[in-house]
């Protein structure tokens, strides 16, 4: 499929089907995209439990019809019990169980905050219950598993198998369900019920967060009633970037918001529209490992930052960093992040209000946490940290983690408005420059843009080589031709979800919506 789906009232993209029509449904009722977008992140954290989920977090990116963009920042710091102390017999931060579980999860507070801010807009409130409808009866009633959440089911059986209360949900009967069985969650059927008739705040100061506390202080994790009682998330002003093509948004310091608009600011000044598809890959590939370079010295806790990252997009600056692009030779770099797995989605309504927005609990399955009488699946961002006193990113309590999470959008300077943006850890930038080098600055039609074949810089999950990974799709010319370059080149199968799941929304100056979803995903673009 070539062709994107286009609508002049309302627009959503997401990797889940029934997210879409989620949020489709919410736009038919007369809700706006910020509404919209609740509706939809509640449903795929039902649909798409493996990627996301209610005890993760989430970064939006609100394009409004007139004024400045909002991010809001729904990241959650660790929790207070989590020092150095607490760690003592651990040389790393470990990746799965309760010392994995160290961060309040954002996303939930997120949603609160974004519905504040339609309100403050001005818009017509729909109901919370009407929101969370369709989430409530997924987890209650079941859903079909998704190829995707069986694939990570039996890639992560063996580890995860042993965890009694992860299991009794995730592999009911101790089995791996397969894709099309009937899933059910009726213990978050019963907590998403709570929110909608107590209210999102319910989740941090009411009854569900106690609730919550009881059962986290009984697993052993390093986060309290007292912490999640502090939580709210934060609104911010987006990072920007003076482009060529027009002014570029995405989200500031916890995240890696600055990578991608870097990439974009070094090619920018390389002469993308007309080059070849070796030499578009070798350009923003180079332009990613100067970008990384600065992602891992200066990204961190906003309160911790040694330097202004406005000042990285500069146009002096990034024209110094293009220089050393050299379009003959691949440069040698360092290694790359673990992958972590994020869900992307966008809604643009009929008034021209677009949201670019992203919910994860970072790896596939998060922490292996389940709080047993919530249902609730824990993140394990908190692994981000490091035990070296010291460090950029030195655990502390109260302390933000780093996330590789960045919705972006754009404000193009033919009138056009574009939220775009993709899952997949250290993947999410360079995907997003793919798609925006392609469709912005080589003309390629949107939807053609998303399914054509992709690559990552770095390490996929199960691996430990930090080559560039190309779709087996592209040809051997391709591949010849960027090894002569220097690149270490492998090659991921012809979909691969290792690239990540990407998606698009152009709104354009007639008011049409053209929506693209990826082909690698079980999403849709849905409009009306």
């Amino acid at each position: 499929m070539n062709n994107s789906s286009m609508a002049p009232m309302g627009m959503a993209v997401t990797p889940h089907h029934l997210a879409s029509e989620s949020a489709l449904a919410v736009l038919r009722a007369g809700g706006n995209a910020i509404e919209a977008m609740v509706a939809a992140a509640a449903s795929i954290a039902v649909v798409y439990p493996h990627m996301n989920g209610l005890g993760g977090d989430g970064f939006w990116l609100i394009v409004p019809p007139r004024g400045e963009p909002v991010a809001i920042d729904a990241g959650g710091p660790a929790g207070s019990l989590a020092t150095f102390d607490f760690y003592r017999d651990e040389a790393l931060i470990p990746h799965r169980g309760a010392m994995s579980a160290l961060t309040v999860a954002g996303t939930v507070a997120g949603w609160a905050e974004a519905l504040s801010l339609s309100a403050e807009m001005g818009y017509p409130r729909l109901p919370l219950s009407s929101l969370l409808a369709d989430a409530i009866r997924y987890a209650a009633d079941g859903m079909p598993v998704s190829l995707s959440q069986e694939q990570a089911s039996r890639a992560k059986f063996s580890e995860l198998a042993g965890r009694v209360d992860f299991a009794r949900v995730f592999f009911p009967h101790r089995e791996i369900p397969l894709a099309g069985s009937r899933f059910t969650q009726p213990r978050l059927a019963e907590t998403l019920i709570a929110l909608a008739e107590q209210g999102l705040d319910s989740f941090y100061r009411g009854p569900v967060a106690a609730g919550m506390a009881q059962e986290m202080k009984a697993i052993g994790m390093p986060v309290t009633a007292a912490d999640l009682a502090a939580y709210r998330a934060r609104r911010r002003a987006p990072l920007r970037l003076a482009h060529g093509k027009g002014e570029l948004f995405n989200l500031a310091p916890p995240t890696q918001g600055l990578v991608s608009l870097a990439i974009l600011g070094i090619t920018d000044r390389l002469s993308m529209a007309a080059q070849s598809e070796t030499q578009t890959i070798h350009r923003i590939v180079e332009a990613t490992k100067l970008a990384f370079a600065l992602r891992d010295e200066v990204i961190t806790d906003p309160a911790h930052l040694a330097c202004d990252p406005d000042a990285l997009l500069a146009p002096a600056f990034l024209d110094g960093l293009a220089r050393r692009v050299d379009a003959e030779r691949a440069a040698p770099w360092g290694s790359m992040l673990a992958p972590g797995d994020t869900v992307w989605m966008g809604t643009v309504d009929s008034s021209g209000l677009a949201v670019s927005f992203i919910q994860s609990i970072y790896h596939e399955f998060g922490s292996g946490v389940v709080l047993p009488k919530s249902g609730i699946l824990w993140q394990n961002r908190g692994a981000a940290f490091s035990l070296e006193p010291g460090h950029l990113r030195a655990l502390a309590p109260g302390k933000y983690p780093f996330h590789t999470l960045n919705p972006a959008a754009a404000k193009l300077h033919d009138g056009r408005v574009m939220v775009y943006g993709a899952m997949g850890g250290d993947g999410q930038p360079q995907t997003q420059a793919a798609i925006f080098t392609r469709h912005i600055m080589q003309g390629m039609p949107l939807q053609q843009a998303v399914n054509a074949p992709r690559w990552l810089l770095g390490r996929t999950w199960g691996q430990a080589t930090d080559t560039l990974k190309l779709e087996g799709r592209f040809s051997g010319a391709t591949f010849d031709a960027l090894r002569a370059l220097g690149h270490e080149v492998e090659s991921l199968p012809d979909f691969s979800e290792a690239v990540g799941h990407a998606g698009a929304i152009v709104r354009h100056t007639n008011g049409m919506l053209e929506g693209a979803f990826d082909p690698r995903s079980n999403g849709s673009a849905a409009g009306f």
